[in-house]
């Protein structure tokens, strides 16, 4: 949840209060669809790309869909929303989720070691004697120790399975110890596909087709270039020297779980919304092909957080986001947007980002058939974009009943004057933290600045044991903060108050 201070958002914190209304009514996404549109036309035009797609998915619709520009120089076809674009390493999603689903089938556990499914690993050799060896968890959060290979992973898309498995079986030179930093490496995601295989007795690219594709109708995505049909596939180019040229097709091969899906924006689109759907959780039957609780797993970005500027032109503006990687995704926590997930693609031939707003119901995706030509910058412009618009809406969080009626109790001790409404209602630390003739002192100071305070503003609950509160007085207005404690029943942890200054929020 998101408050506004000015033009600023901020994320609610245990130390804030609430604040104003958004600044302006939120208008239609139809009407800002020319702006959006504008963001990756512009983008095609300066990046030298023949095709691109782009979508905005939204409470589990594809609201709003184009295509600008042609699938191919040759038979001048235009894009189209099935159109079919390889998204590179937004392949890396399907393959963590793939990891976590078989995790819940007890097929194996995250802190396996990677050796246990790949055995050519158990004779490497690791860079210190006090290394610890790969495991799940370190290649799907990109933290095995392995060298970052962009681009080189990207040409080993056509490798043989078995001349993989003599690679591994070579060993790897180490660029850190496991388990010290982030590195991104292709190569562990494609050691990634391997375990899928090994933990499910099925072909990686067999297992996901049937068991997230399939269930999820993307009929039209899948692994193999040449199985898709000539007239919808956007064929890849390179722009160099001032012109394009096609970039040799990758056909299936040992490196597919990193970065070999074909899809479209119409497919893609339902694989957004499904991610989307796990958000917020709830007692609805859990119908999807991954558990939702699953599903929300990839947000845990676990590792060594760094301070980014946000993509996009608004980045160098805007609040530094707090990043990390989850399983498949970078995620971050962006002062306007709240929590995001996002990943891109480069490709030979391609380029490609998503970012998720998981908390706002609302994705942005795009897809280009150019070399690296990866349009992330309209994708979160798009998405500050509709944000400024007023149309990313906070899902609230609803008042629990204990949070309800010890809030009512706290709100009529300060209308006595005292803490006899909350008796039997307080936590054993509360009296210990501020006596009660230092409460009943506190009421009377804030009393005597701004009086009775006859009505409130709706709560804003962080919690089903936490609330935000302003309550709007005679002579001004009181924010304060009520926190329960893990007590059954719940009772008053810390009630906390503040005079609001005249004229600010």
């Amino acid at each position: 949840m998101r408050w506004k201070f000015g033009t600023a958002i901020v994320l609610m914190l245990a130390s804030g209060f609430p604040a104003s209304a958004r600044e302006s009514a939120a208008q239609t996404l139809d009407g800002l669809a020319p702006e959006i549109d504008a963001l990756f036309a512009g983008f095609q035009a300066d990046s030298h790309i023949p095709g691109m797609v782009y979508g905005v998915v939204q409470d589990g619709r594809l609201v709003h869909v184009k295509g600008l520009g042609v699938q191919d120089l040759d038979a001048r076809r235009p894009v189209t929303p099935d159109s079919l674009f390889r998204i590179a390493s937004m392949t890396k999603a399907f393959t963590a989720l793939a990891i976590l689903q078989l995790r819940d089938e007890g097929k194996l556990r995250l802190d396996d070691l990677a050796e246990l499914y790949v055995p050519e690993m158990k004779g490497w050799t690791y860079p210190t004697a006090d290394s610890p060896r790969i495991r799940v968890r370190d290649l799907l959060h990109h933290v095995g120790g392995l060298v970052t290979d962009d681009p080189w992973g990207d040409r080993q898309q056509v490798l043989p399975d078995e001349d993989f498995a003599r690679m591994i079986a070579a060993g790897v030179p180490f660029s850190r110890v496991p388990q010290s930093q982030h590195e991104y490496s292709n190569f562990g995601y494609a050691l990634l596909g391997r375990i899928v295989s090994a933990a499910s007795g099925m072909a990686y690219q067999d297992y996901v087709r049937s068991r997230i594709l399939a269930p999820l109708g993307m009929d039209s995505t899948g692994y193999e270039v040449d199985a898709a049909p000539r007239d919808r596939l956007a064929v890849g180019y390179r722009w160099e020297n001032g012109r394009w040229s096609a970039e040799p097709e990758m056909r299936d091969g040992a490196f597919r779980s990193m970065g070999g899906l074909v899809t479209s924006a119409n497919d893609y689109a339902k694989w957004v919304a499904f991610l989307l759907s796990a958000w917020p959780p709830r007692d609805d039957p859990d119908t999807g092909p991954v558990k939702r609780a699953t599903v929300r797993e990839i947000a845990q970005g676990l590792n060594f957080v760094s301070v980014v500027n946000r993509t996009g032109s608004s980045g160098a503006s805007a609040c530094k986001q707090a990043l990390a990687y989850g399983m498949g995704w970078r995620v971050a926590q962006d002062c306007d947007l709240g929590l995001t997930l996002a990943h891109g693609g480069g490709y030979p031939g391609y380029g490609s980002h998503v970012m998720l707003m998981p908390d706002l119901g609302t994705g942005v995706f795009a897809m280009a058939n150019r070399t690296y030509a990866g349009p992330s910058a309209p994708a979160w412009d798009a998405a500050v974009a509709m944000d400024k618009a007023g149309l990313l809406a906070d899902r609230p969080v609803p008042v629990s009943d204990a949070v309800a009626k010890t809030f009512a109790a706290a709100r009529a001790a300060y209308a006595a004057g005292d803490l006899g409404p909350l008796d039997g209602k307080l936590a054993m630390n509360f009296l210990l933290d501020r006596s009660a003739e230092n409460w009943a002192a506190e009421f009377a100071r804030l009393k005597a600045e701004v009086g009775e305070c006859p009505s409130l503003e709706p709560l804003a609950p962080t919690g089903a044991l936490s609330t935000r509160f302003r309550l709007v007085c005679e002579r001004g207005r009181l924010d304060g903060v009520l926190l329960l404690a893990p007590t059954a029943p719940a009772t008053v942890q810390a009630l906390r108050l503040r005079v609001v200054p005249p004229g600010s929020d």
